[in-house]
């Protein structure tokens, strides 16, 4: 399902721990509402009592999780958010800014844990009812970077921040190959830039949509 069917339009933010997505969803987020528009803030997974569940276990769990375990907890989380949170947003007509979706699920899930990101991605599009957002901004850094400034950030890293570099990779070179495949949902944006740059690039994609 696309934008063409209801009348709200869905933004998610994408890319590796530390490339800025939060940073750039609050100014959306500001510029939006000064535009008059009803902005929806979340994330996955979170975005929900279940999902806050849900990432607790995902991202602060001391034990190890099973890789297929780890997806499927994502995907219902995905599910549940999904039907109780963002659909009715876009129904209503506000504009959603997520924090991760369903490419993060194949990078991470399918690429870091070396599961199939085919798998991962029909099981997401499922979970979701096929939904798929208007916008996906791909904030693209490469992981030297990325830790550089987690560890600028001087906090504990959860489950998925303190993997390897190959993990990280991985990851990275999954986001771009999905924005390769969907140029026309994608916008991929260097995040080592500056971050008024970005927010300004984002803004004009954003109001085309508009």
């Amino acid at each position: 399902m696309t934008g063409d069917t209801r009348p709200g339009l869905w933004i998610t933010l994408e890319g590796g721990d530390g490339s800025g997505k939060t940073t750039q969803a609050v100014r959306l987020e500001e510029w939006l509402t000064g535009a008059g528009r009803t902005v929806v803030r979340t994330r996955e997974p979170g975005g929900t009592e279940v999902g806050r569940l849900v990432r607790d276990i995902v991202l602060h769990h001391r034990g190890d999780i099973a890789p297929r375990a780890e997806a499927l907890l994502y995907a219902a989380d995905r599910a549940h958010h999904i039907a109780t949170l963002v659909r009715p947003a876009l129904e209503r007509g506000d504009v959603v800014i997520q924090d991760r979706y369903l490419d993060s699920s194949v990078a991470y899930q399918g690429a870091g844990r070396v599961l199939d990101g085919a798998d991962i991605r029909d099981i997401s599009l499922w979970a979701a009812e096929g939904e798929l957002p208007d916008l996906t901004v791909l904030l693209d850094l490469d992981p030297a970077s990325a830790r550089a400034r987690l560890d600028a950030a001087d906090k504990p890293f959860d489950r998925l921040e303190a993997e390897k570099d190959d993990f990280h990779a991985r990851v990275r070179d999954a986001y771009l190959a999905l924005a390769a495949a969907e140029p026309h949902r994608f916008l991929v944006i260097d995040a080592a830039g500056a971050p008024d740059d970005i927010a300004a690039t984002v803004r004009a994609r954003v109001a085309a949509l508009l």
